[in-house]
């Protein structure tokens, strides 16, 4: 045992390592969010090959915390403003957001022959952690319902920032913009300081995505009231992108693959068509609202808030609508999440497992 304990810190420090030059060499080719992207191509290919990856628990939460708190910076007086405007197709765009996972729910059941629930629990957006606790509340294996959750920030990750900048042509090097923005020591300490309280707090008060939420909002209020905060250092933030890089790689891997079966290639598909309803959203609601095309499609993208709100810093696109389109749709999902299910739960027959 003593010696397995060395021989597991010495593992993880490799997988880090790994990670962070691949991250690397993806800076070198101008891959947008080289750091998120390089350890997630790493850490998906070793676990794949059959390393078994064991992130620390909270390597996903502290890095969101440090991009949160960065994203938070975005809402200042003038941008609040401006995003009252906007309330109602934000709320027009998560309703329909929650339809197109109903629609990919049913052509998730046809391809891969999955109940009503695990393919529900599966196709809308409510992200890996609140789908897991409510697929172990209705007795459903978490498994698959994780893997496709999972895969679908995956695949937004790895296509929708790449495919915007190759489209939008106007942005030579990808990082230029995180890696100039202003900061000094105090006011980077005290963002951290502030996101860390904003964190803690609302996961105290049991508010579901705490660590993106609390700092999210704690350095969006002090922007808005104009305290001292800066962005952290570049470092910093290209670290918090590896923690997010290696912990979604860490989900999929060789057994899993193996138990999924025919709903490996199915959640595949369903991810791909639910991309595809997204993005027509998108594109139908930009020339409504008068937004730019790249915006609204990060804004309407199904999930991945992090890596989206991100994915518009790199482009100077507004952060702000972009985090706001999210977080309306997290705010109307995640509390109806448990209503949704039970009403699958009542057109389905399906029912709970008795508790004791």
């Amino acid at each position: 045992m003593q010696h397995s304990v060395p021989g597991k810190y010495a593992k993880i420090i490799l997988i880090y390592l790994g990670a962070v030059g691949t991250g690397w060499v993806a800076a070198q080719l101008h891959v947008p969010l080289p750091w998120m992207i390089g350890a997630l191509v790493f850490a998906t290919g070793i676990s794949l090959y059959g390393v078994q990856i064991k992130a620390p628990a909270m390597s996903r939460p502290a890095g969101q915390i440090v991009v949160a708190g960065s994203v938070g910076l975005a809402f200042t007086p003038a941008a609040l403003e401006t995003l009252g405007a906007m309330f109602l197709p934000m709320v027009i765009a998560a309703l329909l957001t929650i339809a197109a996972g109903f629609l990919v729910a049913w052509v998730l059941m046809r391809l891969s022959d999955v109940d009503a629930m695990t393919a529900t629990l599966a196709s809308v957006p409510m992200g890996p952690v609140e789908s897991a606790n409510l697929a172990q509340r209705y007795g459903v294996n978490p498994g698959p319902v994780v893997f496709a959750q999972t895969l679908r920030i995956m695949a937004l990750v790895l296509v929708i920032p790449p495919a915007i900048l190759l489209l939008d042509g106007s942005v030579a090097d990808p990082s230029e913009t995180l890696r100039n923005m202003h900061w000094t020591p105090q006011g980077a300490a005290l963002l951290i300081v502030l996101a860390v309280l904003g964190a803690f707090t609302l996961k105290l008060l049991r508010v579901s995505n705490p660590f993106f939420l609390g700092p999210l909002a704690a350095s969006a209020a002090a922007a808005a009231l104009g305290l001292p905060v800066t962005a952290t250092p570049y470092m910093v933030l290209a670290g918090a992108q590896v923690l997010l890089g290696v912990w979604l790689g860490a989900v999929i891997n060789r057994d899993l693959f193996r138990r999924a079966g025919r709903f490996v290639p199915a959640a595949m598909l369903s991810t791909l068509l639910m991309m595809a309803l997204c993005l027509a959203l998108a594109l139908i609601l930009a020339p409504i609202t008068g937004t730019n095309w790249a915006t609204m499609v990060l804004a309407t993208a199904p999930g991945s808030v992090t890596e989206m709100a991100l994915t518009a810093k790199v482009l100077q696109e507004s952060v702000a609508l972009v985090t706001a389109y999210h977080i309306t749709r997290i705010f109307i999902i995640i509390p109806s999440a448990p209503l949704l299910t039970r009403i699958t739960a009542r057109l389905t027959h399906w029912t709970p497992p008795k508790r004791d």
